[in-house]
């Protein structure tokens, strides 16, 4: 069945501009120091703790799924969910079953291909510009799950096997995105290609950055308190958001063209 024979539905998804990046780095970073805070400052490890925020991302998911029409919040908070998800899993993945970062981060990237070559073959496209079936929503947020769980796996494979640290992650990270730009703005590279590329990638570099912060003076890191953090970064996402919600009501009442959210 192609997407044009399935129900359609209003879009979904935000437009994917500066601010969605500024937000999804944001995003990461708190799913770094959220993830760690549950499963290493609480010390309820990774198994119980993967399962802690899957449960709240099936919830989020179901009510976002559920909604008659975008909702600013509730995507993003969904978007939080995979990432604290993400960062539990990958743990688990690189440190209690073994599979060590090479391994688990090529799984991991096996994943983001067989989900989006499924989300391809069954709707017929896999643009994250108009999300407008109940299909291609699910498999649009099976892809962002996979791919900030590869995300945490490349930071951490970056940071130690690498032996990069956390400010030459970040670098590295930071670079590859102003490549992936360079390309946007001045190539015609396919851009559904891009917008996957830097989505994986802002998982790093979020991932870095919350270490950089948390971890320990001895390896690099600041050695700010997990919690504090992750409640300081929510804030300054929630900020992003209100500001972001603001300026798309502002174009909506001086009459902008097309959707000012999508």
């Amino acid at each position: 069945m192609t997407a044009q024979a399935t129900p359609s539905m209003l879009n979904k998804v935000p437009a994917v501009t500066l601010a969605f990046w500024i937000i999804k780095i944001a995003a990461t970073t708190v799913g770094e120091t959220g993830g760690d805070a549950l499963s290493m400052t609480l010390d309820l490890g990774y198994l119980v703790s993967t399962f802690i925020f899957l449960g709240i991302f099936v919830v989020l998911l179901a009510g976002q799924i559920a909604a008659k029409r975008f909702r600013l919040f509730l995507y993003w908070a969904v978007i939080v969910a995979t990432t604290t998800t993400g960062t539990t899993i990958s743990d688990y993945l690189d440190r209690t079953a073994g599979l060590g970062y090479p391994r688990a981060s090529s799984l991991l990237f096996a994943g983001v291909l067989v989900s989006l070559a499924l989300w391809r073959l069954t709707t017929g496209s896999v643009s994250v510009n108009r999300i407008t079936t109940r299909r291609a929503e699910f498999f649009y947020w099976i892809t962002i799950l996979i791919s900030n769980t590869l995300g945490t796996a490349l930071g951490d494979f970056t940071a130690d096997s690498m032996s990069a640290g956390f400010e030459g992650g970040a670098l590295i990270f930071g670079a590859a995105l102003v490549a992936i730009a360079y390309l946007y703005f001045f190539t015609r590279v396919d851009r559904t290609f891009l917008f996957w590329s830097a989505f994986v990638l802002t998982r790093p570099l979020g991932a870095v950055s919350g270490d950089i912060l948390t971890k320990p003076l001895h390896q690099g890191g600041l050695a700010l308190d997990r919690i504090t953090s992750s409640l300081a970064i929510a804030g300054v996402m929630i900020v992003c958001i209100l500001l972001t919600e603001q300026r798309s009501e502002r174009q909506a009442s001086q009459g902008g063209s097309g959707d000012p959210v999508h």
